[in-house]
């Protein structure tokens, strides 16, 4: 994340107001002011850690710091361009409506603050603190407004993530047979999405940056609802009794209710539904092809490649090519047969996931 320090502070007291500098008729009479006047020497943000910008008052950018670049690289271009125009879409209406009051009437002291999301398909989503404030300290009527930017991504993706790891250790600690199970199925989940994102069938286009960073967390919450397994049947060695199926089932309905608080709506549907199967046989809905969220069927063969791979209680562990062939007998039936041509085709990535991450 980052954050200001005290020397940004600082250098908000210390910025000349642009009107005391040596600016010629044209500039004094509010045109924009040449990048000159943003050079190192007069500008205390150039070297700032904040992403800064400034603007004029017509909302064009006429700054920005290289924090700021760096921020914004393979989102936007900046300078030059008009502040709705680039940020337009990372805000709701009324804060661009609540923006533009305050830069042309004063609202507020020629201040506000508020958040922004700011997306796109090849760049994990980057969530920010904004504050705006005259550039021109002391002007009745300034012409300059600087714009701060707060990245807290990864504060809030930390915070965030600890909770629901605390309910996944929780999880494991009811069953106890799973060893590295769930981080491989996070990262077999993540190959497959990354492998989609590349391909050029149109039903992946919706597949972008934040939905791999996403099923690459969410994948190791799919059996979170285990947690409310009684222990005779989650432990149970052998093969289990039909009423005690119709208690382990249960599992995907109270993972969902667990994960749906959680404000990615996949992380619901992958635990409710990484047990359907595309033909409709599978469970707790009988849902079939593509009603199954595309999450759940990729975590579908995320997680059955590696309990075929596993030794069990109640089997032995296969190896690759016959988990291959297992898993090629379920296309169309089990399995999403798209998905499951792509995964025979990136399978041996797979397999070295399985052999770096062995119990």
């Amino acid at each position: 994340m980052m954050a200001g320090t005290d020397k940004d502070i600082d250098a908000l007291e210390e910025i000349e107001p642009l009107e005391v500098l040596d600016l010629d008729e044209d500039e004094a009479a509010g045109e924009d002011v040449p990048s000159k006047y943003f050079s190192s020497s007069l500008n205390p943000f150039s070297n700032s850690v904040f992403p800064v910008l400034f603007l004029d008052k017509k909302l064009k950018i006429i700054y920005a710091n290289p924090a700021c670049e760096n921020l914004f690289t393979g989102f936007f271009n900046l300078s030059g361009n008009y502040f709705i125009d680039v940020f337009g879409r990372a805000f709701e209406m009324e804060d661009i409506r609540k923006i533009r009051e305050t830069i042309l009437s004063g609202e507020s002291g020629y201040s506000w603050k508020g958040e922004a999301r700011i997306k796109s398909r090849d760049m994990v989503t980057v969530q920010t603190r904004v504050y705006l404030f005259p550039a021109e300290l002391n002007i009745k009527e300034p012409r300059e407004f600087v714009v701060m930017f707060d990245d807290v991504t990864e504060e809030n993706k930390r915070l965030l993530r600890t909770v629901f790891l605390s309910l996944l250790e929780a999880s494991k600690l009811k069953d106890n047979d799973t060893g590295k199970h769930i981080s491989r199925v996070n990262y077999y989940s993540k190959r497959l999405a990354e492998e989609l994102y590349r391909g050029k069938d149109e039903k992946y286009k919706r597949i972008d940056a934040d939905f791999i960073d996403n099923i690459g967390f969410l994948a190791s919450m799919h059996d979170v609802g285990k947690i409310g397994t009684p222990d005779d049947i989650l432990n149970k060695e052998g093969p289990l009794s039909d009423w005690e199926w119709t208690v382990m089932r249960e599992h995907t309905k109270n993972g969902a209710f667990i994960l749906s608080t959680y404000p990615n709506p996949m992380a619901k549907e992958i635990a409710l539904s990484h047990h359907e199967r595309w033909d409709g046989s599978g469970y707790p809905f009988q849902l079939e092809q593509e009603m199954i969220p595309l999450a759940a069927r990729i975590v579908t063969i995320a997680d059955v490649y590696d309990a075929l791979r596993m030794e069990r209680s109640y089997k032995p562990a296969l190896s690759h090519e016959l988990t291959m062939a297992k898993m090629l007998e379920g296309r169309a039936v089990h399995f999403d047969p798209s998905l499951l041509d792509v995964f025979m085709r990136i399978s041996g990535d797979f397999e070295a996931i399985y052999e770096a991450n062995k119990d």
